[in-house]
């Protein structure tokens, strides 16, 4: 069982509490992702937890507002350097939530060019952030040539979903799947092998009022295995042979 996509050091988090419990709840792995603002600490935690804790690094549309393009190429020049360590790059994406201006769009959407291009360059996956944008995300990364991607914490209408998959890109699903009827029909008649199990934590706790954290993870997988009549069992071997596969995941 994977953690897919997690924070585990937002805002000072402090992260070993939250690892230790999915270590206890039978986790395989999590795959956290870093940001401008914490990479260092997020460097530290996958190295400190080798081959249980692994890592990401992307720019999200909210980090982008407040870095210059030099910043910006610093960065993606730091993302470079540490290529043998991640697993991909992402999250990196538009968001059409925090900034619905077309103007803003414009200079996020050339960082995220950038992004799919370097996704490229290095052989990796890109893990996309598309809230509210996700047919343009979907577009370039068509359009760059992108051909491992997930749609992560996924949000979007049935068609594009089917696009997606069709293009043979993943979707990933999130502790909150059941808020959603586009989400709960994905978890249960899309294709299993093309469909992850992530937490977004500390966001988006199944517990109002409570963060979230990767042990939360095993709620998704059976919210899954309950919509499509499938055992636990079954739903956790191949959606975590499909996190394997798509990040190529050390095996143990």
């Amino acid at each position: 069982m994977i953690d897919t996509h997690c924070h585990l050091v937002y805002e000072n988090t402090d992260p070993e509490p939250a690892i230790a419990r999915a270590r206890e709840s039978g986790l395989d792995a999590i795959i956290t992702c870093g940001y401008p603002k914490d990479y260092e600490k997020n460097i530290e935690v996958a190295e400190r937890h080798r081959g249980f804790v692994f890592l990401t690094l992307g720019l999200h549309p909210i980090d982008i507002k407040d870095m210059s393009d030099g910043e910006v190429d610093k960065y993606l020049d730091f993302i470079r350097s540490r290529k043998d360590g991640i697993l991909a790059i992402g999250e990196c994406g538009l968001d059409y939530h925090w900034f619905p201006r077309e103007e803003e769009n414009k200079r996020f959407e050339q960082v995220f060019s950038r992004c799919l291009e370097l996704a490229k360059e290095l052989g990796k996956p890109i893990v996309l952030h598309t809230r509210k944008a996700e047919q343009d995300c979907f577009d370039m990364v068509v359009s760059h040539g992108i051909k491992n991607a997930v749609f992560h914490c996924y949000a979007g209408g049935m068609t594009l979903a089917r696009q997606i998959i069709d293009s043979s890109f993943l979707i990933s699903l999130s502790s909150n799947l059941d808020r959603s009827k586009n989400t709960k029909k994905i978890a249960k008649s899309f294709p299993l092998e093309m469909l992850l199990t992530e937490t977004d934590s500390p966001f988006l706790s199944p517990v109002p009022g409570q963060k979230n954290e990767p042990a939360n993870v095993k709620l998704v997988v059976e919210k899954i295995a309950e919509l499509r009549g499938m055992s636990i069992e079954e739903v956790n071997r191949q959606t975590t042979e499909n996190a394997v596969r798509f990040f190529k995941m050390p095996t143990r």
